[in-house]
């Protein structure tokens, strides 16, 4: 019998995850594994993939391809670039060292105009020109803000290549939702088989060399690839199908959030002939299992949460001997080691203040505790295990992996990643931090509940809490309840407002569309939003499409929500939003572009004093709301 070989783990971030910060998945394998003393290491492909095509190299491999292309198929982007490919040649590499924080000095002469070539992106800027012709981008950065303003401009820069990228290499290109579409609630796995066997691309075959650099590297015996999004599927599988064309030895094992949300009722076999193993939830405990089982210390029919295909019927088959899961205070610290953190790219892209947090400076990504400590909102995937398992760590043990991460990075700036931070536990951190000195930045995503009190966010902001996100949904008291979010209006207002007078960013996240809601509720829940930012409540949000899914109570109970599912049909790959009909009628893509125009505004102080009925190209019903009704509810507080 042939000896095992050692254990060699390498963990993916597969295209297109972040490109400001690495995604946390293969951070939180790597330190998980290293603290079990398995040999492991990880590699950002999202982010080498977009370097090497926006490098002088990648940029004269588009343009030589794009120069034998009929001159009718050529894009607005496209001519663009190709009468202009001597100045982005010149200009890609300075840029991307700006973006990266490794030239500030250049700004200068990113903002006079005249250095960065300009393609239809920069079109975008004429939105913002004041009457007298004047800065386009003053309202938005004001006379200081130098850098913020070149940062915005590369990125637009950026944008129109990646344009340029799309219209004339790769269809499905994007730098967060690459083949968004060929993964996401596709009930088969047809649509991505097709692509996944047509012939490469630039981007494809850049991918393919990258993937093979980075196994010749590590030689693991073991491949991980994390996939979080539908827009980091379609690369992954052409990870795993270049490992497999060139190293069939090598285990492969698929999971991440995608994979816990849509794929949980898996029935396609040549998902196999990509992966090995797809697993579900939490990783820790199914992939010890695993690696028991590749070492022949585990029999199959003992893995945990783990997909198979029999290898006698070709069929898949769902193994779970059930096991307790690793404690969260027993995961480990997250690592970096190995990633590239002088590398990624600051980008500007969203000029709303609470979004750029997202894609503007590289943040520690942590969390405060696994699950949701509420779990009972009717919109939400209550019933997956990433909400429903609720576990927390002690103060001290989040602190020691702050300092251990600072240690590491060398930087102090943390995005804690959970559902909803429980006050609780932010409390004794951010206690715990203070009495340390840590000296941290942070934010995060909390439930606006009165909990959070003037003194406990005063408390949160003197330990380094710069900005936090919370759901008002859709704002309207019956609304909220029949979600069962546990909060009001009114204690929303004051909530938020205890924030803002500690100095903390407040973003709301809102809805529309929510089963039942009547244009009266839409015109009604504007008119809220409109007074919280008149009141210095909110200073950022931004409105979401409502979408059922197939995990949500209002999925699972539809009746109670007044609505009626359209069948889906036989799913054996990927399942999760589910169209359905609410007898209202209400159009609410009409009323949605209204909705973000308006809040658009708000946030730049426009049309604060004005009825919100003059936002609607039509007739709507008069607001119910008074019109000093979150004035009232802070005067109210106690």
């Amino acid at each position: 019998m042939s000896a095992v070989a050692p254990l060699r783990v390498l963990s993916f971030i597969p295209p297109m995850t972040q490109l400001n910060t690495p995604y946390p998945s293969t951070a939180y394998l790597t330190g998980f594994l290293r603290s079990r003393e398995i040999t492991c290491f990880q590699e950002d492909l999202a982010l080498a993939l977009v370097l090497r095509l926006l490098s002088v190299q990648g940029l004269t491999e588009v343009a030589d391809r794009l120069a034998q292309m009929p001159d009718e198929q050529r894009t607005n982007p496209i001519h663009s670039f190709l009468a202009q490919r001597a100045r982005y040649l010149a200009t890609i590499g300075p840029t991307i060292a700006f973006l990266q924080g490794r030239d500030s000095t250049l700004a200068h002469r990113i903002v006079s105009r005249h250095f960065l070539p300009e393609g239809p992106r920069f079109g975008s800027l004429d939105v913002y020109m004041d009457e007298e012709g004047g800065d386009p981008l003053g309202w938005a950065f004001g006379a200081l803000g130098l850098h913020d303003r070149a940062k915005h401009l590369a990125t637009l820069y950026l944008n129109d290549l990646a344009d340029v990228l799309r219209d004339g290499i790769d269809p499905r290109f994007e730098f967060v939702r690459y083949a968004e579409s060929l993964a996401a609630s596709q009930p088969t796995f047809d649509p991505l088989a097709a692509a996944l066997s047509a012939p490469t691309n630039l981007v494809d075959d850049t991918l393919r060399e990258l993937t093979l650099a980075a196994i010749e590297r590590h030689q693991p015996t073991v491949v991980l690839l994390s996939v979080p999004f539908p827009g980091s599927v379609y690369a992954a599988f052409r990870i795993a199908q270049t490992i497999k064309a060139r190293h069939p030895h090598i285990v492969t094992m698929l999971g991440g959030g995608f994979v816990n949300t849509e794929l949980r009722e898996l029935a396609e076999p040549r998902v196999f002939d990509f992966f090995d193993y797809v697993t579900l939830d939490a990783g820790e405990r199914p992939l010890l299992a695993l690696l028991d089982h590749i070492q022949g210390k585990r029999s199959k029919q003992r893995l945990v949460r783990t997909f198979i295909r029999e290898a006698d019927t070709g069929q898949v088959r769902y193994v779970n001997m059930v096991e307790p899961d690793v404690a969260f205070a027993e995961v480990g610290t997250p690592t970096w080691d190995g990633l590239p953190l002088d590398q990624y790219l600051s980008l500007l892209d969203m000029l709303n203040p609470m979004h750029r947090l997202w894609s503007d400076g590289r943040w520690n990504k942590l969390t405060v505790a696994h699950g949701c400590y509420w779990k009972k909102c009717s919109f939400c995937d209550v019933s997956l295990d990433y909400i429903s398992r609720y576990e927390g760590a002690s103060a001290s043990v989040l602190a020691d992996r702050i300092d251990s991460i600072v240690r590491e990075t060398g930087q102090t700036g943390f995005h804690f990643v959970d559902e909803a931070a429980p006050p609780k536990s932010l409390k004794a951190l951010a206690t715990e931090l203070i009495a340390r000195n840590t000296g941290i930045s942070w934010w995060g995503n909390i439930r606006f509940e009165k909990t959070f009190t003037p003194e406990l966010c005063d408390l949160l902001a003197d330990s380094g809490c710069i900005a936090i996100s919370g759901g008002l949904e859709v704002a309207s008291d019956r609304l909220l309840t029949l979600m069962k979010k546990g909060v009001s209006i009114d204690q929303v207002a004051r909530v938020t407002h205890a924030f803002t007078e500690s100095g903390i960013l407040v973003h709301a996240y809102l809805m529309y569309g929510f089963p039942t809601q009547t244009v009266q509720d839409t015109v009604d829940a504007l008119e809220y939003v409109r007074q919280l930012f008149a009141n210095n409540c909110i200073q950022s949000g931004f409105f979401h499409r409502f979408a059922c899914t197939v995990h949500s109570p209002v999925g699972q109970s539809p009746e109670e929500y007044g609505i009626r599912l359209r069948p889906l049909p036989p799913v054996s790959f990927a399942k999760n939003d589910i169209g359905f009909d609410d007898p209202t009628g209400v159009d609410h893509d009409a009323l949605g572009v209204v909705l973000r125009k308006a809040i658009y505004n708000f946030m730049h102080g426009i049309g604060l004093d004005e009825d919100v009925r003059n936002w609607f190209p039509y007739k709507v019903p008069k607001t119910t709301v008074s019109r000093n009704r979150i004035e009232r509810a802070l005067r109210e507080r106690g």
